[in-house]
């Protein structure tokens, strides 16, 4: 079984690690919000990452399936590394919704983990990386 465990500590550093999408809290940018219902809805967002992110070490693959499905509809860049260490889980239909998932945040640091996962995976989950990798691609190339 292939199951990535993170630590509070781990979540808390991928959430306010700057330069992602959303900003730390003792970032500038962030302090000159003048909405505090933006503030709000950062605060809740980095919530739901951080327990997208727990559930990738779910027991339950379908938690774990779930938890895939979240962070690639958020589009949250911060995800890319956790998925990439979920991308090898024992359930394919984790393995799949992963891939899904990192074709949908686009960044090109999942393409070496997708092409290592398309060697080794059966034909018919194949289409599905293919799918992330151009979509990926496509992504870099600003189309």
């Amino acid at each position: 079984m292939c199951v990535i465990f993170f630590s509070t500590l781990q979540i808390t550093f991928l959430i306010q690690k700057k330069g992602d999408v959303l900003m730390a809290d003792n970032d500038p940018e962030a302090s000159s919000l003048t909405n505090s219902g933006d503030q709000e809805r950062r605060d809740d967002e980095k919530k739901r990452i951080a327990h997208y992110l727990l559930m990738l070490s779910d027991y339950n693959p379908a938690s774990r399936w779930k938890a895939a499905e979240s962070l690639g509809r958020l589009k949250d860049p911060r995800a890319t590394e956790p998925l990439n260490d979920a991308l090898f889980d024992e359930d394919a239909r984790v393995r799949m919704k992963v891939a899904w998932a990192l074709g949908s945040i686009g960044e090109d640091r999942a393409l070496a983990p997708l092409r290592q996962l398309y060697r080794i995976e059966n034909e018919g989950n194949r289409e599905i990386i293919e799918a992330a990798i151009s979509t990926i691609t496509r992504h870099m190339s600003g189309q």
